[in-house]
This record gives structure tokens, sequence and C-alpha cells, in this order.
């Protein structure tokens, strides 16, 4: 399944200062009988969102109006606990395109990249400064640049690089999974099977 693809992201982000954050957390296991990667955005965080009688919880930022954008800001330690690709899809479906920590889960990092989530890994520096930013202004913005790997606090120009596969760059950037880019590919593989001998 193919995704969007991603270049170059500008959007405001919204701020979940929350360290050591699970994947249990992020998307309940009572919500995994599902097999298509659709409707988990629904249940996003669905315990801290909303209380056992399914009204939201106004407390939690996700239900507050004065955030948005496709960019989730979280604290260290982001996407722990067990390996589930479930969480990923729920924070693809709710509409995030990018994650920011200090650190990531390494499974989770990868259950991102594969569905068109980046993860992008900033000092603990610079992590305080754009929570700090976005809580003095909702507004605040980020542009995250793929192809040059950077991450900018626009209303400053502060920057930092960050980290990617360049296997799962080339990937985001075309919006391909691991079966589109062999697909884009089949032509050189018939070549080299062609060409080499058994």
């Amino acid at each position: 399944m193919a995704y969007d693809k991603f270049n170059i992201l500008n959007s405001t982000a919204v701020p979940l200062s929350i360290e050591n954050v699970d994947t249990d957390q992020i998307i309940p296991a009572r919500f995994l009988k599902a097999t298509e990667r659709v409707g988990f955005g629904d249940n996003l965080f669905r315990d801290w969102r909303y209380k056992n009688d399914d009204t939201p919880k106004t407390d939690f930022v996700l239900n507050n109006d004065t955030f948005s954008g496709k960019i989730l800001v979280g604290g260290k330690n982001f996407g722990s606990g067990s390996s589930r690709e479930h969480a990923a899809w729920a924070i693809y479906d709710y509409g995030f395109r990018c994650v920011v920590s200090s650190f990531f889960a390494d499974i989770f990092r990868n259950n991102c990249l594969n569905v068109g989530v980046l993860p992008v890994q900033v000092s603990p520096e610079f992590l305080e400064q754009i929570f700090s930013a976005i809580e003095a202004n909702p507004q605040t913005s980020l542009t995250v640049d793929l192809s040059n790997q950077k991450i900018t606090l626009d209303a400053t120009g502060d920057n930092e690089s960050f980290e990617i596969n360049p296997y799962k760059k080339e990937n985001m950037i075309n919006g391909f999974d691991d079966i589109d880019y062999l697909i884009n590919i089949k032509e050189d593989i018939r070549t080299f099977s062609k060409n080499t001998p058994l």
C-alpha cells in the first residue's frame, strides 16, 4: 500500500510532553482486532482521550482545539513497549505525518517508517525548545525537510539535523512501502535474474 509522499512538511504541532509513552497507550490492545489499516485513528490514545462513558477528557491535548497540525511532539522514549505496528497505523490514520521526540523505541521507529510517518529524533535541548515555543504560541510552526534531513523551528530559524536510514528515506520521498519499492525495480530484478547463473 502506497502512502503520501513526504519531502517537506510545514505544520503547526500538537505537544504531548509525556515521557515513556508506550504502544499500549498509543493504541490499547482491545482495538487491535481489525486487519485493515483504517479506523485506528479514532482510538489513538483512547484511554487518555476519553472517560469510561466515552465522553472526551477536556484536559487531554488531542481534545484541546488550541493545538492542531500534522506533527506530534512527544516526550523522551516514545513508542516503547510491545512491537504492535497498529500504534504507527493509529498515528497515521489520525492525521499525523511526523512524530518528534528525543528518543524512539527502535521497533516503533521502523513501524512508523513503514507506513509513512516520519520519526524525527532531536536532542533533549532542542525538544525542550520546541515544547516551550508551542506553549508560548500554539501557532508555532515547524518545517521538516526530509531531503536535507533537517527540522527547523520557523519562528527563530533554529534547526537540527536528524538521521534516517537511506532506504527508508527514499521510500518516504516516493511514497513507497516495501512492496511498492520492489514493484518499482521489477525490471532491474528481472534483468539481474536473467543475467545471473543459477
